[in-house]
């Protein structure tokens, strides 16, 4: 028995005295498969790029939204600023830096995009 199959067979003795998956305990552990496994203990049946490929479009997401976020925070502090010329560009500096923010994220989303796509084309 190699470490694999002792993994594995440690696995689901442990599956099926915790009664976790009582599916899995009428199995012997040298029929046991990863792909039987996998299901029950919560892995994902899906492609790792395509896992990856959420994961980016989620933190481009809240990185848009902290950008979006900056440019707000540069408007209220233009219209409060009461005609004071300090405050004005103080808030043009924010808008500046938010526009630009929004403009990196958007291209480096379009770019992480194009290349999973091209990855997931070439590889299937």
């Amino acid at each position: 028995m190699n470490k694999t199959q002792k993994l594995v067979s440690i696995v689901v003795m442990g599956m099926s005295l915790l009664s976790v998956a009582p599916a899995l305990a009428q199995i012997t552990p040298g029929e046991v498969m990863p792909s039987a496994i996998q299901p029950a203990i919560g892995l994902a049946s899906s492609d790792v790029r395509v896992t990856v490929a959420r994961i980016i479009r989620v933190a481009m997401g809240l990185l848009g939204i902290i950008a979006v976020v900056i440019i707000l925070i540069g408007g209220f502090t233009w219209m409060t600023a009461g005609g004071n010329d300090e405050k004005v560009g103080e808030a043009k500096k924010w808008i500046f830096s938010g526009v630009i923010g929004l403009a990196i994220i958007l291209s480096a989303y379009s770019i992480a995009t194009f290349v999973i796509n091209q990855l997931i084309t070439a590889t299937t």
